[in-house]
């Protein structure tokens, strides 16, 4: 599949679920970026702005199989992955899968759950399988999480630990409509909820043409050198304890390959990267104490080095101009 059938299939996946959440294209672009790159989103926001409704319309857009488990205190990991059962009348033990075992998989509240919870999705984010009682089950495919999170209430939560984290291959907030579009909001429920009569649009089967279509997308070396030295760079700022690891590396260059292939393009740029790095990044980077006093947050770090980071292509004469004017505008 190339890339203008690729543009086709995000638009019109987009399209539709824009019929549910409204004004958050960019947001749902992103999601379907993770799609395509066989990765897992970890929507972070407060209640109430739809990241439990974008899970379930982005399922029903490409007709994939949907479970969600609602992660609570007393949630065990046999509740997500499932159990073996001994059977009687063939005197064997049978595999029931939990709900983990679809296509895709809403982790609503993950930071609700205990840590040994938590970490029975350890295996099956990053390896597509879960193993009980000694036996591997393959997961289908494709298998994507999308996990949703409060960042706000933190009474009885459990935050999700580095080695969580960084299996995410984004974190995304929706953030609240605006003023129009939650006027648009009310007249579209008037009657029923617009979920209830969303459609498949794309086949699973065209999704998982397009996982490798995106996989020929050129990346130029001067944009994967871009990459890395951005993630190193998170290693060595002085407000950052713990940067990002080569697995962000890695999120980045298939990212900026989904993305420029959303675009209709064959080739990636360094805007690629500097539109993706804060979603990919952010979350894989632990900011020092000191820094956090002061209101840093890892966010802000992505963006101070994409101010400082020399941009491939760029006019260096131009770079050191604009780098100037940042120095003095925050003196």
């Amino acid at each position: 599949m190339d890339s203008d059938h690729i543009r086709h299939l995000v638009q019109t996946t987009t399209d539709n679920v824009e019929r549910v959440i409204i004004g958050k294209r960019r947001e749902v672009e992103l999601v379907l970026v993770a799609l395509l790159c066989r990765g897992h989103v970890l929507i972070e926001d407060v209640p109430g702005v739809g990241k439990t409704v974008l899970t379930k319309a982005v399922a029903r857009s490409i007709g994939s199989t949907f479970k969600r488990i609602q992660f609570t205190p007393d949630l065990l990991p046999s509740d997500v992955t499932g159990v073996n059962v001994f059977n009687q009348q063939r005197s064997t033990f049978e595999f029931r899968p939990g709900p983990i075992v679809a296509q895709m998989v809403l982790a609503d509240e993950i930071n609700r759950a205990t840590p040994k919870t938590q970490a029975a999705l350890l295996e099956a984010m990053e390896e597509a399988q879960i193993t009980i009682d000694g036996v591997t089950h393959p997961l289908p495919h494709p298998f994507v999480v999308l996990a949703t999170e409060n960042p706000i209430d933190y009474e009885g939560t459990f935050p999700l630990p580095e080695a969580q984290l960084d299996r995410f291959l984004l974190r995304i907030s929706l953030g609240y409509p605006g003023r129009q579009g939650e006027l648009e909001m009310l007249d579209r429920q008037h009657l029923r909820h617009p979920l209830e009569t969303l459609t498949q649009v794309v086949s699973v089967q065209e999704l998982i043409q397009a996982q490798e279509g995106i996989k020929a997308i050129h990346v130029a070396l001067s944009v994967r050198e871009y990459i890395v030295t951005l993630v190193e760079a998170t290693r060595h700022h002085d407000d950052v304890f713990l940067g990002a690891s080569p697995r962000g590396s890695l999120a980045m260059f298939n990212a900026v390959r989904a993305w420029a292939g959303i675009r209709g393009r064959e080739f990636v740029t360094p805007d690629d990267v500097k539109h993706l790095a804060e979603p990919t990044l952010a979350h894989r980077i632990i900011v020092n104490p000191a820094a956090r006093m002061r209101g840093v947050d890892s966010r802000q770090v992505v963006r101070d080095l994409l101010s400082t980071l020399p941009v491939p292509g760029a006019n260096p004469a131009e770079q050191d101009s604009r780098q100037s004017q940042r120095q003095l505008a925050r003196t």
